[in-house]
């Protein structure tokens, strides 16, 4: 099987790793020329994460990793991938499918990834969602997990699961396009808050976090037309460990920056999903209360104190049913 990854940052080279390491598939790993994720696998051969096998083959030429392969992998940032896909249109596409293997909802419009996909002109028969727990660090050193594949195309969906499931990755087929990547998204929100939760030393309280944040997740999932519990599956609560406890979270190691008055560095997808989230709370009458909490701390804290006393305010609000 020929397979493009497109992105070769964080998750993109490891995807292009385990496909060719793992299934012994022929893959071609994408970068733009001048981007440093690119440069550093050019000159090297390899990043902090893996390294290369030299059977994929490394390219800048976007026209070529697309029109070589039969299955094309997008992991970018969820942010830039309208305009990502409208620049793929340009290419004979007609007879291939994708896999976006990323985490997020489009900021100024709420859309979920697969919707910008369609939105750009591609067949939602084209199109799958890779999402669920695991970090790269882990599976590089062979530590095994499950993660989630689904698609409005049932056979597509099966294809994918059949054939990428490993000794190292066991997939499940999804079963809810529109949870599935509401959950895979909105986990990352709840990362943020479980950062400044340890960052503060509340570390206690990120059972609470779990619990009603799940419930608030599967609300929002309600009212856009999915399946509530969606919310308890691998993309969203099964995701839970890897966002809110692990020391390689990046949207909790933001969140905890931010409540000690440190800068991030790197990608924290939560950040824009809680504006995206917010929105969507709004805009389908749903209550979002970590959601909205997490956005004012980002987008409105003057400093580390007033983040970590906006975070706090959640367990002080009003008592309410649990359900």
């Amino acid at each position: 099987m020929k397979v493009s990854v497109l992105g070769c940052g964080r998750w993109g080279s490891f995807i292009a790793w385990y496909l060719c390491t793992y299934k012994h598939y022929d893959v071609t790993s994408w970068g733009p020329e001048h981007d440093y994720s690119y440069q550093v696998l050019k000159m090297t051969g390899k990043n902090e994460y893996v390294t290369l096998d030299p059977r994929i083959r490394l390219t800048a030429d976007l026209k070529e990793a697309v029109e070589s392969a039969e299955l094309i992998v997008i992991s970018i940032s969820s942010q830039g991938l309208r305009g990502f896909a409208e620049r793929i249109r340009a290419f004979d596409v007609s007879n291939r499918k994708f896999i976006l293997c990323m985490k997020g909802i489009e900021v100024e419009t709420g859309k979920r990834l697969s919707e910008v996909m369609t939105e750009s002109g591609f067949s939602p028969e084209q199109i799958a969602v890779w999402v669920g727990p695991g970090h790269i660090q882990a599976f590089t050193k062979g530590i095994p997990n499950c993660m989630v594949i689904d698609s409005e195309n049932e056979e597509y969906k099966r294809f994918l699961v059949d054939h990428f499931k490993s000794d190292l990755i066991r997939f499940y087929y999804g079963t809810d396009l529109i949870g599935t990547e509401i959950g895979a998204a909105a986990k990352n929100v709840m990362g943020i808050a479980a950062g400044a939760l340890d960052g503060a030393g509340y570390v206690s309280l990120k059972g609470p976090l779990m619990a009603r944040g799940a419930r608030e997740v599967a609300r929002l999932m309600k009212a856009m037309g999915g399946n509530e519990l969606s919310a308890y599956g691998l993309a969203h609560l099964g995701d839970y460990e890897t966002t809110l406890f692990s020391e390689y979270s990046h949207n909790r190691a933001y969140g905890e920056a931010m409540v000690k008055g440190q800068k991030f560095q790197k990608l924290a997808e939560g950040v824009t999903t809680a504006a995206a989230m917010k929105m969507l709370g709004e805009k389908y009458g749903v209550d979002l209360p970590i959601t909205n909490a997490v956005y004012e701390a980002c987008y409105d804290g003057k400093d580390e104190i007033d983040c970590l006393q906006i975070i706090l305010k959640l367990f002080s609000r009003d008592s309410k049913s649990e359900f």
